[in-house]
């Protein structure tokens, strides 16, 4: 793992975000975005293998680590979170196009930049992670007929979305351990025995349910998906439960002018079990999209 940079972007309603960079500034820039229920941490062993090639650049989204947590659903909302991944590109990349790659809850909210036209020229290429951008999934829902094995596989899936949506009881839930054996059996899925996992924060999986409560049911009951022109890749893990393989690469498809999908062996949490797996794809996409594609990985 390379030594950080810290430092801090206040947004601009006020919350400051925690921030790490790490490689040579004047490199191609990779801004990465954690999910839920997660911090920056998530994505050490793939900085690890990009930041040579790499400048990488982490952080803490509002709610998660070591960044400030405001009060209300309000706060959390996807064009907020998505303005403040915006701050961030632009306070450590400047006017530089740039690549984002995105995890989970880092890659729903991530949609929400590569979808605005405003930054259509600013994004290289993205790079989405176990986290399909909601509204095409709400259309992709309203499907059944194409994919009814596959609709019927993600609603059970997801059944932790509509308990989320609960008043007190998933708090409760979190504050007596018992999502951390949701998660436990999740991180560890297909895993060989005896493979450790770093333990999630309560506090972030407590602060992180205003996600679920501030976007899930608006934007599944009236999506609305936008059309992106910036290169897509989607990588879908093989024993992901909770996010269906075959959603993850064909809810997009209709809105992405270039998309990229591939099945990638693991588990949800792909990004901290097989990092080198991760940053291959990654590598790959960035210089097809930079015209380095004659460059050797690694």
């Amino acid at each position: 793992m390379t030594n950080a940079r810290q430092h801090v972007v206040t947004t601009t309603d006020g919350v400051r975000l925690a921030v790490q960079e790490h490689g040579d500034a004047a490199l191609p820039t990779v801004v990465a975005v954690h999910g839920y229920p997660d911090d920056h941490h998530v994505w050490d062993g793939v900085v690890a293998e990009l930041a040579g090639r790499f400048h990488v650049v982490t952080y803490d989204v509002r709610g998660a680590g070591s960044s400030e947590s405001p009060r209300g659903r309000r706060h959390y909302t996807i064009p907020r979170l998505a303005a403040d991944l915006g701050e961030v590109v632009t306070a450590t990349a400047g006017e530089k196009p740039v690549h984002l790659l995105a995890h989970d809850w880092g890659s729903i909210q991530t949609w929400g930049l590569v979808t605005d036209p405003a930054w259509s020229e600013r994004l290289l290429s993205y790079t989405s992670i176990s986290g399909p951008d909601l509204d095409m999934v709400g259309v992709w829902l309203r499907g059944v007929r194409q994919c009814p094995r596959a609709i019927a596989r993600q609603l059970l899936d997801s059944y932790y979305v509509a308990l989320f949506q609960l008043p007190a009881l998933p708090e409760a839930a979190i504050r007596l351990g018992l999502f951390d054996r949701v998660v436990r059996h999740s991180a560890l899925h297909g895993l060989d025995a005896g493979t450790t996992i770093r333990e999630k924060s309560r506090s972030d999986a407590e602060r992180g349910l205003a996600l679920y409560r501030a976007n899930f049911l608006s934007r599944l009951a009236r999506p609305a998906p936008r059309r992106t022109t910036v290169p897509v890749q989607v990588l879908a893990p093989s024993g992901d439960l909770h996010v269906d393989g075959e959603m993850q690469r064909t809810a997009p498809a209709p809105w992405c002018e270039s998309l990229a999908t591939h099945e990638v062996t693991g588990n949800h949490w792909v990004v901290e079990h097989s990092p080198a797996v991760i940053a291959s794809h990654v590598t790959r996409f960035v210089d097809e999209n930079s015209g380095k594609a004659d460059r050797p990985l690694f």
